[in-house]
């Protein structure tokens, strides 16, 4: 019993200990995780991994990002080989320089308009370089690509990390783009391509709160969703918000579930609503504004309280940089045309202790009650007093289905009835303009991009038959305005020439025409400001057509428009893959004259003439083999060169590039296994196992710059196995056994006579003028292809194309003047000793 009594204590032990343990892990579990912000309120919404990734000069790639309202944070880790001294950069050309540039809404394109790559920041990312993203959907941030990035987005205000970049950004739909080098020649097809490549690899994670009623990177911000529970008229108290002749139908007006509203000045009180629809006008006002009961002053003045106002779109507003603010406890808070989606509005107060004479009470709130309304029009209808026109607009695909979101844009009205992508516009204007007292009218056109489409472009054209009096306004997600818009053109000197996604192509008294490049998915309005509109335009003939693009022009008819997805494979976006001579965004940029053109076709064409000396050789010697391969050799490359410049493609671009290198591979064994006097079985079979393994290296990666040690190293083999077989064929055992033996009987006399007696025979034999051409040949290829860039390309191909057959002919020309002066076969034994000396130093 004593035994079972102590075990039953030890047990009992143990088993605390355990249990001590276990609740002092769980405890410091629990602390750390309560540390890092309250992990159990948020989810992972996504997250994707990207493997190494090689971006080879002038490539890029596109990252695409969803965030949904209730995300929390965005986290992206990338890493890169590149190592890059910021202090130098500035001073390396910007076709060379990697960038990372981010965008909301689109693809971004550092190097769409030429005003973009002046506003490009060549310093890398560090901390606050971001600052605050304010409509980046019109704007993009490009920066220089580092070894290391890490940046943490969320959509509220935070203090600055000293590890990592943090930032503010709204939910929808983000691209990070990754560019090995910007600039023109970036969409331009190129023979050769040389330049630093770079390798990224990274995570990128996406965080969720799981509670719609929390906010912030760690979910921990309160936000309280303003919903329209209990509704009213507000338009006796909100008079100066000047709603002309509402109905009620017209106006939604709402205020707060709860009534009231009590807080402090210790933090802001959060609060978020929805806009579902395109409206005129968004309200906001706190009425009944006064301290609570517990005010340890009875005696404070209520009207001296200062209830300040912060709203944003998509983010929480900061008070640093609002995007619209007012004092609402004396005057409501407008917003003319606001966007559709969600609104954070943030209520700031003025720091109490001012309030009550100097003395901070924690027990101080103020109250109120936050009432809003937001002004729609009926359908049909725009504009404050909801008597300007408003259409919308249906889609209407194109005939051709093999290019997707090729589509364009006809009113859904019985006014007109167009089949064309170009609809009358005079019968759909408004005609009131407020009894006169205006002088301009508006007209509102809204049209759907599909968000798959993002990687599109929107084509604007107005046409007419006298002179335009139309100014457009384009905005995303909202009626635009005169003193609100994304893009514009109100003439041919006042239009969107800032910005790097809207480019004008025609504009004149009687034609306008523009595009919005990566235009962003969702709903657009197009506002059309008719000037004077008392004027008589009735005999105007003017068309309006919009459509969505996939090449912005049609490449300038100057290239092809492939379309491809993104990184993530979310987005179908297409660019234009300009000729030799062209480049830019839409293949309009000029980057070789036609005189360039020309000069630079006739050297690369002409360079390749100097087949013509070593097939001259090898007809000469009767090598026929050799003679057809070095022809055929001169006339691939001829073809191919004058098929990438645009000259002439007899056949396709792939076939004459594969024949081109191929046969230049096979030229240069060739040359190798020409200078080994062997049977011609075994060139025979030489050729064969070269033949084979070159047609694999040019089908692969023909313009690799390994492709050209690997060749010379295949020759150089062939050669040695050919030296071998003649070396093992024509000599006798004894020729060497004796020197062997003169060596082990240390005959230091026998083997200087034999050393000077071949030295006497390889300064008789060599042809060293042709030697020294030869050498000299070499070394001016060699120096014309490390030279080589791909701007000089058709300079140093020319030069060391030329230089590389006129070393082929001399190769043969030495081995054809060592086989015309072989003695007869009497002394062919030694002779053949000498020759095989000579062609190894060959």
């Amino acid at each position: 019993m004593a035994e079972n009594s102590i075990l039953g204590s030890c047990y009992l032990n143990l088993c605390l200990v355990v249990l001590f343990v276990f609740i002092c892990f769980h405890g410091q579990c629990s602390s750390h995780e309560v540390q890092r912000g309250a992990p159990y309120n948020s989810f992972t919404v996504s997250s994707f991994s990207y493997s190494k990734t090689q971006l080879k000069p002038y490539d890029w790639r596109y990252i695409r990002v969803d965030l949904p309202p209730w995300f929390s944070s965005m986290s992206v880790a990338l890493e890169s080989d590149i190592d890059l001294d910021p202090k130098s950069i500035k001073k390396v050309p910007r076709s060379r320089i990697p960038m990372i540039c981010l965008r909301e809404g689109g693809p971004p394109l550092p190097d769409a308009y030429n005003t973009s790559l002046i506003s490009l920041v060549l310093d890398p990312i560090s901390n606050g370089s971001f600052g605050d993203i304010q409509g980046l959907q019109n704007e993009e941030l490009c920066y220089l690509m580092q070894k290391n990035i890490s940046v943490t987005l969320t959509n509220e205000q935070l203090a600055e990390l000293t590890y990592k970049v943090v930032m503010q950004i709204s939910p929808g739909v983000w691209y990070w783009g990754l560019f090995n080098g910007i600039g023109p020649t970036r969409t331009q097809s190129k023979m050769i391509i040389r330049g630093p490549a770079y390798s990224f690899s990274g995570n990128v994670s996406v965080e969720g709160c799981k509670s719609p009623m929390q906010l912030g990177q760690y979910c921990n911000r309160t936000v309280d969703l303003l919903s329209c529970a209990d509704n009213y008229n507000l338009t006796g108290n909100l008079s100066d918000t000047k709603l002309y002749n509402q109905t009620e139908a017209n106006v939604v007006s709402c205020t707060n579930s709860d009534g009231n509203s009590c807080h402090g000045d210790s933090e802001p009180k959060i609060y978020s609503l929805d806009v579902v629809d395109i409206a005129e006008q968004l309200t906001i006002m706190a009425t009944n504004v006064r301290f609570n009961e517990t005010a340890s002053n009875g005696r404070v003045n209520d009207n001296g309280i200062i209830l300040t106002c912060y709203a944003r779109h998509g983010a929480i507003p900061l008070a640093t940089l609002p995007d619209y603010s007012a004092n609402i406890s004396k005057n409501p808070l407008v917003i003319r045309s606001p966007k559709v989606g969600r609104w954070y509005i943030a209520i700031h107060l003025v720091n109490l202790s001012n309030e009550i004479g100097g003395v901070q009470d924690v027990n101080v709130n103020v109250c109120y009650s936050l009432d809003w309304q937001v002004l729609q029009c009926p359908e049909g209808k725009a504009g404050l007093n909801c008597t300007w026109e408003r259409y919308m607009l249906q889609t209407v695909l194109r005939k051709n289905p093999s290019v997707p979101f090729e589509s364009y844009y006809l009113p859904i009205s019985e006014r007109v009835s167009s089949k064309s992508a170009n609809f009358p516009l005079e019968p759909l204007l408004s005609n009131s303009s407020n009894d006169g007292k205006l002088d301009f009218v508006w007209t509102y056109f809204l049209l759907d991009v599909p968000y798959g489409a993002s990687g599109g472009n929107l084509h604007v054209q107005l046409k007419s038959d006298a002179k335009i009096n139309y100014e457009i306004y384009a905005k995303y997600g909202g009626l635009p305005s005169f003193d609100s818009w994304d893009y514009f053109y109100a003439n041919m000197t006042s239009f969107s020439n800032g910005s790097m996604f809207f480019k004008l192509y025609d504009s004149g008294d009687e034609t306008v025409s523009f595009y919005i490049f990566y235009v962003r998915g969702g709903t657009w309005s197009f506002g059309l400001r008719h000037l004077n509109p008392s004027d008589n335009t009735t005999k105007n003939q003017t068309t309006l057509s919009i459509s969505l693009e996939r090449c912005p022009m049609k490449c300038s008819s100057h290239g092809t428009c492939p379309s491809v997805l993104d990184t993530s494979g979310l987005t179908l976006y297409s660019y234009c893959s300009c000729d030799r001579d062209r480049g830019g965004f839409d293949c309009s940029v000029e980057i070789v004259s036609p005189q360039g053109h020309l000069w630079q076709s006739i050297s690369l064409i002409a360079s390749n003439a100097a087949a013509v000396l070593p097939a001259f050789w090898c007809l000469r010697q009767k090598a026929f083999a050799e003679w057809v391969l070095f022809m055929s050799s001169g006339i691939a490359s001829g073809l191919y060169h004058a098929c990438d410049v645009g000259t002439w493609c007899p056949l396709s671009f792939h076939v004459l590039q594969f024949l081109d290198f191929w046969l230049s591979f096979m030229a240069v064994v060739s040359t190798f296994v020409y200078l080994a006097d062997i049977s011609d079985a075994s060139k025979r079979t030489i050729h064969t196992v070269v033949a084979i393994v070159t047609a694999l290296m040019a089908e692969t990666g023909p313009t690799r710059s390994t492709n050209i040690v690997l060749v010379i190293a295949i020759g150089a083999f062939g050669l040695l196995i050919g030296w071998l077989i003649e070396f093992f064929t024509k000599y006798r055992s004894r020729s060497i056994s004796t020197v062997f033996c003169l060596n082990i009987v240390n005959r230091w006399q026998t083997v200087k006579v034999w050393l000077h007696n071949l030295m006497k025979t390889i300064l008789k034999r060599f042809r060293w003028g042709y030697v020294l051409a030869a050498f000299t040949a070499l070394a001016m290829a060699a120096i014309s292809w490390t030279l080589e860039s791909s701007e000089s390309y058709w300079v140093w191909h020319s030069i060391y194309s030329s230089s590389f057959l006129f070393l082929c002919s001399k190769a043969i020309t030495i081995d054809s003047e060592n086989q015309n002066q072989r003695p007869p076969d009497g002394n062919y034994e030694l002779t053949r000793r000498d020759s095989f000396s000579r062609g190894g130093t060959e």
